[in-house]
């Protein structure tokens, strides 16, 4: 592993904007070692602000807002890896039905906008009573080729 962060935040909409400037800042601390395509940082920081969003709005729906959420970030060789854990009841998201083209439905979409971001995507209860959604997007330049 290269570098890894580490962000505990409430369970609060309006850290966003905090979540997403302590990603840039990450990805700018180590640009100079990986010379990222910028399309490609901006898909992950959505991946991050749609998983945060989806553990505010649905995992902590009924906790109090200061229930906090954990953003793990690591940065390997080949990948970054990014981590959001909840402390909601756990759920299965492959469960969920991908809405059809040209349909409108209320909610449910960003399950299937996280996995056309990422190249993995994993939600998983673990013993500790957490979920963690685990986002990776392997070797960034790979993309450009």
């Amino acid at each position: 592993m290269f570098k890894e962060k580490h962000l505990t935040v409430q369970s609060d909409l309006s850290v966003l904007t905090k979540v997403q400037k302590w990603f840039e800042a990450f990805c700018a601390e180590n640009s100079a070692k990986f010379a990222w395509p910028q399309r490609q940082v901006y898909a992950m920081e959505l991946a991050l602000a749609e998983g945060f969003t989806n553990a505010v709005r649905h995992a902590h729906q009924d906790l109090p807002p200061a229930t906090p959420v954990k953003i793990d970030l690591a940065l390997w060789d080949d990948r970054l890896e990014i981590r959001i854990w909840d402390r909601g009841k756990p759920f299965n998201p492959d469960l969920l039905e991908e809405p059809k083209p040209g349909t409108l439905q209320e909610g449910g979409y960003g399950w299937f906008l996280l996995r056309r971001l990422a190249d993995k995507v994993l939600y998983e209860r673990h013993q500790d009573r957490q979920n963690c959604l685990l986002i990776v997007k392997y070797d960034f330049q790979q993309d450009e080729r």
